[in-house]
C-alpha cells in the first residue's frame, strides 16, 4: 500500500483525466446520438439510410480501431491538430472524437428504442394539429422517449467510463496507462496498485448506476 499512498497524486490525476474524457464524450455522444436517432426515424429515405449506415459501421467496429484511426489517421495523416505545442491536448481531443463517434451509435439505438415506445397516435395527433416532423419529435416524442431509456443511457455512460481506458492506445495518460507505468516503476507492488485503480473505477461507476436507477424510477412514463 505504500506505493499507492506515495503515488496518490498521480493516480488522482489519472482519474481526473478519465472523468474529463467521460463527461465531454458523454455530452457529445448524447447530442449526436439524438440527432442520429432523429435521422433514423426521419420520413426522408436519404437521412434514414445515412443514419443506419453510420450506426451499423460504428457499432460493428472495435473501439480500439476507431481510437487508433483518430490518432494516426486524423492526427498524423490528416494533420488534425488542436494545439501546435501540446501533444497531450491533441491526443485528448482525438480520443474525444473517437469515443464520441463510437458511443453515439449506441445512444442512437437506445433513443430509437425509446421512440418506438411512444404510441403512434400521439405523433399522428401532433401532425394533425399542424406540427412539423421536427416539432413533433422535439415537443412530443423525444421528451417521452428519453424518460423511458434513462436506465439504458446510464449503462452506456457506465460503459463509457471504462471505455476511456482505450485512449491509452494513442498515449492519453488516463488511468490504464498510468497504472501500467506504475507497474513498471513499482514491480513489487503490482497487486496493491491494481486494487487501487480497480477501487477508483468502482467509485466512479457505482454512483452512476445508483443515480440512473433512481432517475429511471422517478421519471418513468406510466402508460
Amino acid at each position: 500500500m505504500e506505493a499507492v499512498v506515495d503515488e496518490l497524486p498521480v493516480i488522482l490525476g489519472a482519474f481526473w483525466l478519465t472523468v474529463k474524457l467521460t463527461v465531454v464524450s458523454g455530452v457529445i455522444s448524447l447530442v449526436w446520438g439524438i440527432v442520429l436517432a432523429a435521422m433514423r426515424v426521419s420520413p426522408l429515405p436519404v437521412l434514414r439510410g445515412a443514419g443506419a449506415l453510420y450506426v451499423n459501421v460504428l457499432r460493428n467496429t472495435p473501439l480500439t480501431l476507431i481510437i487508433v484511426f483518430c490518432g494516426l489517421g486524423l492526427g498524423t495523416v490528416m494533420n488534425v491538430q488542436f494545439s501546435r505545442d501540446d501533444l497531450s491536448l491533441n491526443s485528448f481531443w482525438l480520443s474525444i472524437i473517437g469515443l464520441s463517434a463510437y458511443t453515439s451509435a449506441f445512444v442512437c439505438e437506445v433513443v430509437r428504442s425509446g421512440i418506438n415506445t411512444v404510441p403512434l397516435g400521439q405523433a399522428e395527433a401532433a401532425r394533425a394539429i399542424g406540427l412539423t416532423f421536427l416539432q413533433t419529435l422535439r415537443l412530443v416524442i423525444l421528451p417521452q422517449a428519453v424518460r423511458t431509456v434513462i436506465a439504458p443511457l446510464g449503462s452506456l455512460l457506465n460503459a463509457l467510463v471504462k471505455n476511456t481506458t482505450v485512449a491509452a492506445a494513442i498515449g492519453v495518460m488516463e488511468a490504464a496507462l498510468r497504472m501500467k507505468n506504475l507497474f513498471d516503476a513499482h514491480g513489487d507492488a503490482i497487486i496493491p496498485i491494481f486494487l487501487g485503480f480497480a477501487a477508483g473505477f468502482v467509485v466512479l461507476t457505482l454512483p452512476l448506476n445508483l443515480l440512473s436507477g433512481r432517475l429511471a424510477r422517478r421519471l418513468a412514463v406510466v402508460r
